[in-house]
């Protein structure tokens, strides 16, 4: 049991008194001159290249257990070790890290709240020593509940319990903007822009829960419904992915093979 108790969206203050506690690792998922310049104190850094497997045309997709064993014992984490992840771009990779952290079945982490924009906001330390943990071992092994394949989306498709969200730019999801062989979207999915779900005004931190709420539902996406994210390559999706989490709507699953396997794989259907 860990003996960090954060909530799943961390706010910096929160963060800041706990960083030397045993149980606690940070993730720093910018990149590494950026790490370099200033990351939180005791931070340990992640490329992004690391949590996802690159099988063309699909690009965003998960890596094997071996792998992810691999990159995921190198941070020094245990089962019990409560995980805050960050980056400098809106969310997007740290959200990427904690979903495969959940679909390992990891219990703890936490996301913080605006990342490094927000950090440094608010006059908080930096630190531009670089950390090197020490590997203790994590078998991984990654279930299927909170991941969608394609075959499972199309078993799915045209169910009145399923809400298929497309976190993409409006041009993406109507086919105006073409990023595989083919453009649009999967059949019956509703559209919200990433971005949409982050305020502009504070550090790119989550809008309030009463407007998230309301952007949502009146898409159709209710928590009664079991909603599958995706975007180009489960990036901008697994952002939207916690958002529905913190908001604690109980059946969400990401697609990681996402457009960049869908809109190229001529078998299955599109709508635009």
């Amino acid at each position: 049991m860990s003996t960090i108790h954060l909530p799943l969206l961390v706010e910096a203050e929160q963060l800041e008194p706990l960083l030397n506690q045993p149980g606690l690792l940070v993730v720093d998922l910018c990149n590494i001159d950026t790490y370099a310049e200033g990351h939180i104190p005791g931070a340990v850094n992640l490329g992004y290249a690391n949590i996802i497997r690159v099988a063309p045309p699909a690009m965003g997709l998960l890596p094997d257990e071996v792998r992810l064993s691999a990159v995921i014992s190198g941070l020094g984490l245990t089962p019990e070790t409560h995980v805050v992840a960050y980056d400098d771009e809106g969310g997007g990779r740290a959200s990427r890290f904690l979903w495969t952290l959940d679909a390992l079945g990891h219990a703890h982490f936490s996301l913080l709240n605006g990342g490094l924009q927000a950090w440094i906001a608010g006059g908080h330390t930096l630190s531009q020593q670089a950390e090197q943990p020490i590997a203790r071992p994590y078998p991984a092994h990654l279930g299927d509940r909170v991941v969608a394949n394609k075959a499972y989306i199309l078993s799915r498709l045209g169910q009145p319990d399923l809400v298929l969200l497309d976190t993409r730019t409006p041009g993406e999801y109507q086919g105006l903007d073409v990023r595989a062989a083919r453009g649009g979207h999967i059949p019956g999915a509703v559209n919200m822009n990433w971005i949409l779900a982050m305020d502009q005004t504070r550090q790119l931190r989550f809008k309030s829960e009463d407007q998230l709420r309301s952007l949502l539902e009146n898409l159709g996406v209710t928590p009664d419904k079991e909603i599958i994210v995706y975007c180009q390559t489960h990036h901008r999706s697994a952002h939207t992915y916690l958002v529905l989490k913190v908001l604690g709507y109980p059946k969400v699953r990401g697609y990681p093979g996402a457009w960049s396997e869908w809109g190229n794989d001529g078998s299955l259907p599109v709508e635009r």
